[in-house]
C-alpha cells in the first residue's frame, strides 16, 4: 500500500521569485553543490528551460555504507538515484510541475505533484508525494523511512532556495 506525503514550503518571495530560480541551470548547479556535503557524487545531468516550463534531470548516489540498515539488505549496492523535476510555464495564481524519483533495481517508487502559488506574504511550494515500496513484510518500514527523509530533503531545498533568491535574485 503507498504511503502519502503533503509538504508545503513557504517563501518570503514572490512566486515570480521562485519560478525565476527554478528557471536557471546555475540554480540547480548549485543546488547540487550543497548536496555533495551529504552524497559527495550529486549532479545536474540534464537541463531544459523556455517558454514552457523548465524540465532537470539530477542524480546523486548514496553509497551503501551510508544507508540505514533496513536498506542495505535490499540494496547491495551504492544506491543512484535519479531525480526529474518539471514546472509548467508560469501562471500568476497557480504554477504546477511534477518530481518522480527512481533506482535502478529499486524496491519501489515515487512520484509527486507540485505546485507554486502566491501568498499574501510571498508564496508557497506545495508537494504532494507517493511513495511505494514492493517488498513483502518490510514495505511500511521503508515507506516511512523514505517520506522521513523526503521531508529533511524538501526543508533543506526550502531553505537553500530563500537563501539562493536574496542572494542572487533581491
Amino acid at each position: 500500500m503507498a504511503r502519502r506525503l503533503s509538504y508545503s514550503a513557504r517563501y518570503e518571495h514572490p512566486a515570480e521569485k521562485i519560478y525565476q530560480a527554478q528557471m536557471q541551470r546555475e540554480y540547480w548547479d548549485a543546488l547540487m553543490v550543497q548536496f555533495r556535503e551529504l552524497t559527495p557524487i550529486s549532479n545536474v545531468e540534464e537541463f531544459e528551460s523556455g517558454d514552457d516550463g523548465m524540465r532537470v534531470v539530477l542524480k546523486q548516489t548514496i553509497t551503501r555504507d551510508m544507508l540505514p540498515p533496513v536498506a542495505q539488505t535490499v540494496m547491495k549496492k551504492d544506491m543512484v538515484i535519479t531525480r526529474v523535476e518539471t514546472l509548467g510555464a508560469f501562471v500568476a495564481d497557480k504554477t504546477p510541475g511534477t518530481y518522480t524519483a527512481s533506482i535502478p533495481a529499486g524496491p519501489g517508487s515515487l512520484n509527486g505533484e507540485q505546485v507554486l502559488f502566491p501568498t499574501e506574504t510571498g508564496c508557497t511550494v506545495r508537494k504532494t508525494t507517493e511513495v511505494k515500496v514492493f517488498l513483502p513484510f518490510i514495505n511500511g518500514k521503508l515507506e516511512q523511512l523514505m517520506l522521513i527523509n523526503l521531508v529533511d530533503l524538501f526543508r533543506g531545498e526550502a531553505e537553500f532556495t530563500a537563501e539562493w533568491v536574496s542572494k542572487n535574485l533581491a
